[in-house]
């Protein structure tokens, strides 16, 4: 099993992104989230990865968290739901508000991910409530770590309709610079407004 990938940043490009380790280049597939966290092509990074091995392709799927990579590996033990649906699941939304989501047993939030069905939602539900831990002060167990501001507002849009294309192409107009979570929110809705 490779647990994690260290190296030069090749080429991104969503789903997929490559990394050169010592002269090897490994082909990953990433998240949106994870997309997010990645630094600049020629860049030095390091990723968290499962190796998913099937009958026709061996896929390397890149993480830039632990809490992320936790939760791929939970997914795709539920019955009917693969790595490609585990991946839109964390490109859909956050993995506090997906726990939060589960605990709560808000299917209709879950559906807004796109391929996501009522179905597969209430599975999610049945199979992960007693696995992912919310406490009751409203906020995710400290076991999971918080979210960069751009991974946030990028569950945030895609909550509120848009697709993960469109709330990643918001928020690259938005430019760089240290935005909290809101700031990029207010911004990227304000593009909608102006493109309209």
């Amino acid at each position: 099993m490779i647990g994690s990938v260290r190296g030069k940043l090749e080429s991104k490009s969503p789903p997929q992104l490559t990394v050169d380790v010592g002269g090897v280049g490994y082909e990953l597939v990433a998240p949106m989230s994870t997309f997010f966290l990645l630094p600049a092509v020629g860049e030095h990074v390091h990723l968290l990865t499962h190796l998913v091995v099937r009958e026709d392709a061996h896929v390397l799927y890149a993480f830039g968290t632990e809490a992320e990579r936790r939760l791929f590996r939970s997914l795709i033990k539920v019955s009917g739901v693969g790595p490609k649906i585990a991946l839109t699941l964390l490109s859909g939304i956050s993995v506090e508000a997906f726990a939060q989501s589960v605990q709560s047993q808000d299917i209709a939030t879950l559906t807004k991910v796109p391929g996501v069905g009522r179905k597969t939602a209430e599975r999610l539900v049945v199979e992960l409530r007693d696995r992912l831990s919310v406490p009751s002060n409203g906020g995710v167990s400290s076991a999971v770590p918080p979210q960069s501001p751009e991974a946030e507002a990028f569950a945030a849009l895609t909550g509120m309709g848009c697709t993960p294309a469109e709330a990643t192409r918001l928020l690259k107009a938005v430019g760089p610079g240290t935005h909290s979570t809101e700031e990029l929110i207010r911004r990227a809705l304000q593009g909608i407004v102006a493109s309209e």
